[in-house]
């Protein structure tokens, strides 16, 4: 999205722009040796305790504790300049199936054999299998931290691809309340996602459903951008925000014993619009993510 924006603000219309996506789209930090990224802190308020009986919820794990679980990921995005041709630049899906290692400073995750959509890049994820990634929690179980440590021979785009997915997920998991509530209780949390566009998101979460341990919570999301103005990275200009509707729901099933979700599903779409002050290239994005957990 980066890189098609940063093209219409130079005048550059969608006949110029190939659909191919290059490993050089997206390059991550480094490919031999561990990049951490913090993560920004969450606020959660309670709107609604539920039903008594109240209790704190909060994870707690056992140090080598073990979780498998498979993260899926798609990303779509169709672009429009004017009144051009729609182009489609969705990124491949891509699946990894996770090992999750509870240890004293956070969580060990060690990726398995992850496959792709696009047949390219499901080989280039063949040398990521084994890479390691990892996170610390919050109190209130907010991850602060993503930690990602592909293999060396790691391709670019299978590296940025991987850092995307969790970088996605992270984005889409959830923070608990810091008092006490019951089934039926609704809560939000706020954070900013530092993205290409500095966004304020709110997720108002409720607890439908308690086991024991296991918790079923359903998703309601919604992001707004911080200002009007989009400001490009590598000083390549601005671009005013002209429209900025994005929205997303979802349900996942957490286990308070374990670091990730067991299953579940949060789709965020909406429809964005940019306008280059300069040139008056109006330039609109359909855009859908979808963070899938589960076997």
């Amino acid at each position: 999205m980066v890189l098609a924006v940063a093209l219409s603000a130079m005048g550059v219309g969608c006949s110029d722009v190939t659909e191919t996506r290059s490993e050089a789209e997206i390059e991550p930090p480094s490919l031999d040796k561990e990049v951490t990224m913090p993560i920004a802190a969450v606020e959660t308020t309670v709107v609604e305790p539920g039903a008594q009986p109240y209790s704190l919820l909060r994870r707690s794990f056992a140090v080598g504790n073990a979780q498998q679980v498979t993260l899926h990921t798609v990303h779509h995005i169709e672009q429009q300049m004017n009144d051009q041709a729609p182009h489609d630049f969705s990124q491949p899906t891509v699946t990894i199936p996770l090992t999750a290692q509870t240890g004293r400073d956070g969580v060990d995750l060690t990726l398995g054999s992850a496959t792709s959509s696009d047949p390219r890049l499901a080989e280039q994820l063949q040398s990521a299998d084994g890479s390691h990634a990892g996170f610390e929690m919050s109190d209130v179980g907010a991850i602060t931290s993503l930690r990602m440590t592909p293999k060396p021979d790691t391709p670019d785009a299978a590296a940025a691809a991987l850092e995307q997915a969790f970088y996605q997920a992270v984005y889409q998991s959830i923070a608990f309340p810091v008092d006490p509530v019951g089934v039926g209780a609704v809560w939000t949390v706020h954070q900013q996602v530092t993205s290409g566009v500095p966004l304020d998101q709110v997720t108002t979460a409720t607890l439908t459903k308690r086991e024991g341990d296991l918790l079923t919570i359903q998703l309601d999301v919604t992001q707004t951008p911080k200002a009007k103005v989009w400001s490009l990275p590598s000083n390549a200009g601005s671009l005013d925000i002209v429209d900025y509707a994005m929205h997303g729901t979802g349900t996942i099933t957490v286990d308070l014993g374990l670091p990730l979700p067991v299953s579940g599903s949060v789709t965020v779409a909406g429809r964005q619009s940019y306008r280059d002050p300069h040139s008056e290239i109006l330039l609109h994005q359909n855009i859908s993510t979808q963070v899938q957990w589960g076997r």
